[in-house]
């Protein structure tokens, strides 16, 4: 599974990323890191770019870009507001 496929308020783990070179680095540096919780806290009205809570910050990235990134489906918990 990957990032993009969590709806508001659903999280998991981060497994891989499949990117490279200045991607795959800037996404290490914002804490996209193997092994971190990651929840969806909402998107735009649009649905691109979605914001994500990971490792106490909230973070936006593109639909494109979290596809890159493979997680563990943990299923939904409260730690974003979200829109129903």
């Amino acid at each position: 599974m990957v990032l993009a496929d969590l709806k508001p308020g659903e999280s998991g783990i981060i497994q891989s990323i499949k990117a490279e070179d200045l991607l795959l680095r800037r996404l290490l540096d914002l804490g996209f890191v193997p092994g971190t919780l990651i929840q969806v806290c909402f998107s735009s009205r649009r649905g691109d770019p979605i914001a994500y809570r990971v490792r106490g910050t909230v973070l936006a990235l593109r639909r494109s870009t979290a596809d890159k990134i493979i997680i563990r489906y943990l299923g939904g918990s409260a730690l974003c507001p979200h829109e129903t």
